[in-house]
């Protein structure tokens, strides 16, 4: 009975032996995937995290972006405003030039005309005041040409037409003119024109 035991008490220590090493592997497996946990969950957190700053980063620059659009927008809604009104004040003040300052620059463009013409003939169409002024000065913007050309040159008034001023010029038979008029010459200028004045304006 003695000997059964001695046998029954060491089973029950290396069973005891052996619940204690289950336990302390146990714990450690708990502990190990304790420490697997809160890694994968910081590591999940970062990358949380730095997706939300680039996305923020992303919807700032956005943002930004949509500003800068917007404000350049308006200064160019601005800038062609101030040139419109600048082209309509010289518009106007072509319009409502002196007489003997016209009548200079009528001369001028005529003498352009029968240049680009080549021909000796010419048909001259204005606006009203303006044929009457050519009219009334007819004599002595013939003496213009002919010095300026070294030729004969012979005027016919042509139609009325609208116009704020300057000439259309067309040879005799009309199949060749140059539209000198002030409109005319300030849409072929305006590129340079709306450049210069932007400059002026706004550096």
């Amino acid at each position: 009975m003695e000997g059964a035991k001695l046998i029954i008490e060491e089973i029950n220590r290396e069973a005891e032996q052996k619940i204690r090493y289950i336990l302390s592997e146990a714990e450690k497996q708990a502990e190990d995937i304790k420490a697997e946990a809160e890694k994968r969950a910081r590591a999940k957190a970062e990358w949380i995290l730095r997706k939300a700053q680039t996305q923020a980063e992303i919807e700032k620059q956005r943002i930004i972006a949509n500003a800068k659009l917007e404000i350049r927008k308006k200064r160019l809604a601005l800038q062609e405003e101030f040139i419109n009104e600048v082209l309509r004040s010289l518009k106007e003040r072509l319009a409502n030039l002196p007489k003997d300052e016209y009548l200079g620059i009528v001369k001028d463009l005529m003498l352009q005309a029968v240049k680009e013409l080549g021909e000796d003939r010419i048909r001259v169409s204005s606006n009203e005041a303006t044929l009457q002024l050519i009219a009334e000065k007819l004599e002595e913007i013939k003496a213009f040409l002919n010095e300026k050309t070294g030729r004969e040159i012979r005027i016919e008034l042509g139609d009325k037409i609208s116009t704020i001023g300057g000439v259309l010029v067309e040879n005799a038979d009309r199949t060749i003119r140059v539209d000198n008029t002030f409109e005319a010459r300030i849409d072929r200028l305006e590129s340079e024109l709306r450049s210069r004045i932007a400059k002026v304006l706004f550096g």
